[in-house]
């Protein structure tokens, strides 16, 4: 596996300036957040760190990688491409990085859709891509709240807001979001 340095360094090649800033903030925030809930803190670090490492190719190029692995992909993905970049991001911290450790890889995979029964450090992946200090829009302050009084609630709270944001540019809701969603709702109504 590649040292961090390593893995800045090809983040400096390939993302812009501000995408970059981005990544150092979620693995900052993912960090804060691993210790608060009990992870691994490297883990999340590492995972925040790449979560966008494929941010900057073009839609043609995630396609073109997706097929070249075989990957059989949705309508909704066939009409937004750059909702692949999780996906193909997790293939080059595999293949290029030698990043091996399941959890690492579909934490960088479903940071932008969610999925239906994740891993802690999933969570903490996708709520600190969405939380993480440079981000600024309405509710987010409330998420930031909330995130230190539950993970679930916040992960619940921004699912609703992005489908929410979704429907109102008449866009697809990627079903791994609604499933993930759903999937929660039902866990907490079994808890109660």
């Amino acid at each position: 596996m590649w040292n961090e340095q390593k893995m800045y360094n090809y983040l400096e090649k390939n993302l812009k300036e501000a995408r970059l800033r981005h990544s150092l903030s979620v693995s900052k925030t993912a960090e804060l957040l691993a210790a608060q809930y009990d992870q691994n803190i490297e883990k999340a670090r590492i995972a925040g760190l790449i979560h966008d490492c494929a941010k900057n190719l073009t839609d043609v190029q995630f396609i073109k990688v997706v097929t070249d692995h075989g990957i059989v992909i949705n309508e909704t993905e066939r009409q937004n491409p750059s909702i692949l970049h999780g996906l193909v991001g997790s293939l080059i911290a595999k293949e290029e990085m030698g990043i091996c450790d399941e959890n690492i890889l579909m934490s960088i995979r479903y940071h932008t859709t969610g999925r239906k029964n994740m891993s802690i450090l999933e969570k903490i992946i996708y709520i600190a891509d969405y939380i993480e200090p440079l981000r600024q829009f309405s509710g987010v302050d409330e998420l930031r709240c909330l995130i230190e009084i539950d993970l679930d609630s916040a992960i619940l709270k921004s699912f609703d807001n992005s489908i929410n944001y979704v429907i109102s540019k008449n866009g697809m809701l990627h079903t791994d979001t609604i499933d993930a969603r759903n999937y929660l709702l039902s866990k907490n109504s079994r808890c109660e």
